[in-house]
């Protein structure tokens, strides 16, 4: 037999109490005398015996009742069988998963409600326990102390879902800050509660535990279930404008097993549903469901993707925001410029595009940090502050058109064509050969897929003719060639992924070198080259984010940019690079009592002034309904001893099973009982032992 609290066994001294009272406090009898004294002696010797056994009875009664009720202040119990049953006095840590895959039902109810069940009866075995630690997926600070039974029962009711999902080895971190700071050289027990998701639970197979500790295991009966989530929504066209039709399109994805038929999908823009389409998942499948759409209006629109999916409900909607009609912003450079000023007439004659024009020589190169594409036409020399600012646009994701003049200079163009990684640079000298035609293009080259109509025709007839005043080594992509595979325009990266285009014209635009201009071909062209500029922003972000990237315009270094949800604002930690904002989302932990970030539409603001209008929606990580079983969680944790995995939380005698092989048998109820039992004695012998 051991003892919770074996400090209490120094009440025993009390023992001490009863039995001096009776030692010290023993009556004297009276000696009287009588004439006849036979009967008197007798009956004398009876009385002294029969109260002397009182006496006596009544000691032992109120010794025993003190040693018991001593005993019971102790708490004996009987050790488990288990070596490494849990420490009664250690530290106790107990995880509940919150995240948002433990809204998956099991016989009706959900698992977080499964799981708060048991926890709440786990916490009465600890219920005279004071080290008592409740981690959840906040990961809150309040959740870095230690407390009593009571006062995380009270804490268990007010758990919600949280946003941010968190791998096992990180809860395991989180556990172990608090048991270095309360009592690190163990033993300590720690419990996990949890549906053990695969895609969120991280590489378990590392994870060792420190051997004074014990891990308990915990895992929902999970079954397999499906659910169809959102895995990308993407436009067809780099742009969407108004008053046309759209094409928007969403891959959605099955991760249960069975199939599901003729699913519903419906587009909302601006709360109005404008489109439905229905799709067939497989298991473990995807599909993707085109919808067609249109918009009234220009500016931000906000699009949300909804179906109906049960039980699992915190991914049935997918929220993102599209810009419609935005404004193509370009910056028309030039030395030698066209009479016909082609350049100007492409990019002035639609709202779609703002074209601003200036001489290469007078530009304030400022002009491009607020430009989208430049095209150069005839620009003679390229140098200085201008080549510099150029080479940075283009590395900044901008797109850059090159026209030639009529008498270009290898040795000044070299340069240039070197930093955007085009080499090989040679320059024809007149006379000039005879004009030649150009070779079909190609319909299957992404760039013309939706220039030209669908047609059955093989080829495009009275191409337009051209003679080239340079020619380059190709590093992209040949858009136009002349018949003898020269080179006419290209389409290349500057650098890296991010960089933008680099579009070479191989002749002016003047008709002594050619017809382009003139062709049917050239404003599709350059209308495509324009549109293929705008630097595509993200229809949406995720929570998962650890950073995101956000394009602003003319962006101060020292700008304070906030978040903004109804009621809700955050300033995010931020930084302005460039044209690009980074900011990192605040996990669950990082945000003030109350505040909660859910999927919907934030306003990015700065000084009080909405600039962009920013989608956000939760991981799908969470949507993948693969769990760990029982057997899969013995095989990893296989060579641990002190980690212990349960079959099954829905067990009703799970905390009793737990009991009695961890904790041993109580036995301080018992000895409250014989403590009354013999107080009731006492109190039996005083009243009805007389004599």
């Amino acid at each position: 037999m051991s003892f919770l609290y074996p400090t209490f066994l120094f009440g025993l001294l009390a023992v001490s109490v009863p039995v001096a009272i009776h030692l010290f406090n023993f009556r004297r009898t009276r000696r009287v005398f009588f004439t006849n004294v036979a009967l008197l002696k007798t009956v004398q010797t009876e009385t002294k015996s029969f109260r002397r056994l009182k006496h006596y009875l009544i000691l032992l009664f109120r010794t025993l009742f003190v040693i018991c009720l001593v005993l019971a202040f102790a708490q004996p119990f009987l050790p488990s069988k288990s070596k490494l049953g849990l420490s009664r006095t250690g530290l106790t840590s107990l995880y509940l998963d919150n995240s948002y895959s433990m809204q998956n039902e099991a016989n009706e109810k959900r698992y977080l409600d499964i799981a708060t069940s048991k926890l709440d009866q786990l916490l009465g075995l600890f219920r005279n326990a004071t080290s008592l630690q409740l981690v959840t997926n906040d990961f809150s600070s309040q959740e870095q102390t230690v407390g009593t039974a009571e006062a995380l029962r009270d804490r268990v009711t007010t758990i919600r879902f949280a946003h941010t999902p968190r791998s096992l080895p990180d809860v395991y971190r989180r556990q172990l800050n608090l048991l270095a700071s309360h009592n690190p050289s163990g033993p300590n027990q720690l419990f996990w509660f949890s549906d053990f998701q695969k895609s969120t639970a991280g590489d378990l197979s590392r994870m060792k535990i420190d051997t004074t500790n014990r891990l308990f295991l915990v895992p929902l009966e999970t079954q397999p279930t499906k659910n169809v989530f959102v895995d990308s929504v993407w436009l067809s066209t780099p742009f969407i404008r108004e008053m046309q039709n759209n094409t928007l399109n969403v891959r959605v994805r099955n991760s249960g097993d069975e199939s599901v038929r003729n699913f519903p999908i419906k587009l909302f823009i601006d709360q109005t549903q404008v489109s439905t389409a229905s799709v067939t998942l497989p298991g473990k499948g995807a599909a993707t469901a085109t919808l067609n759409f249109n918009v009234t209006q220009k500016g931000f629109r906000r699009g949300r993707i909804t179906f109906e999916d049960y039980p699992i409900t915190f991914d049935n909607e997918y929220y993102f925001v599209i810009q419609a009609s935005p404004s193509i912003r370009v910056l028309h450079l030039y030395d030698q410029k066209t009479e016909a000023n082609y350049i100007e007439n492409v990019y002035g004659n639609d709202s779609l595009f703002v074209r601003r024009s200036f001489s290469a020589q007078n530009v304030d190169v400022g002009q491009l940090k607020t430009a989208d594409l430049v095209v150069l036409e005839g620009v003679n020399q390229v140098s200085g502050t201008l080549r510099s600012e150029l080479e940075r646009f283009v590395r900044q994701g901008g797109s850059l058109v090159i026209i030639p003049p009529s008498t270009p200079d290898a040795a000044t163009w070299s340069p240039f064509f070197a930093g955007l990684g085009v080499g090989g640079l040679q320059t024809q000298a007149p006379p000039l050969p005879p004009q030649q035609p150009l070779s079909p293009p190609n319909r299957q080259n992404p760039f013309f897929r939706d220039i030209f109509e669908q047609t059955n025709q093989q080829g495009i007839e009275n191409l337009p003719n051209a003679v080239p005043v340079w020619q380059w080594r190709v590093v992209g992509e040949r858009l136009l060639t002349l018949r003898n595979g020269v080179p006419f325009l290209t389409q290349s990266r500057a650098g890296g992924s991010t960089s933008g285009q680099v579009y070479i014209f191989g002749s002016p635009l003047n008709t002594e070198y050619g017809n382009l201009a003139q062709h049917a071909l050239f404003v599709p062209i350059m209308y495509k080259i324009a549109a293929l500029s705008v630097r595509p922003e993200r229809t949406a972000y995720s929570f998962d984010d650890n950073t995101i990237e956000v394009p602003v315009a003319n962006a101060s270094p020292n700008a304070v940019y906030k978040l903004k949800r109804d009621k809700l604002e955050i300033i995010p930690v931020q930084r302005v690079n460039g044209q690009q904002l980074l900011m990192e989302l605040p996990k669950s932990n990082q945000l003030n009592d109350g505040q909660q970030l859910a999927s919907g539409y934030y306003e990015l603001q700065l000084n009080g002034k909405t600039e962009k209008l920013l989608a956000f929606n939760h991981g799908n990580r969470e949507s993948q309904m693969e769990f760990y079983k029982p057997d899969e969680l013995r095989r990893i944790f296989a060579g641990q001893p002190n980690v212990e995995i349960f079959d099954s939380i829905q067990d009703d005698d799970f905390v009793e099973e737990l009991r009695q092989q961890n904790l041993g048998t109580n036995l301080w109820k018992y000895f409250v009982i014989a403590a009354l039992v013999f107080l009731l004695a006492e109190v039996a012998v005083i009243r009805f032992m007389k004599g």
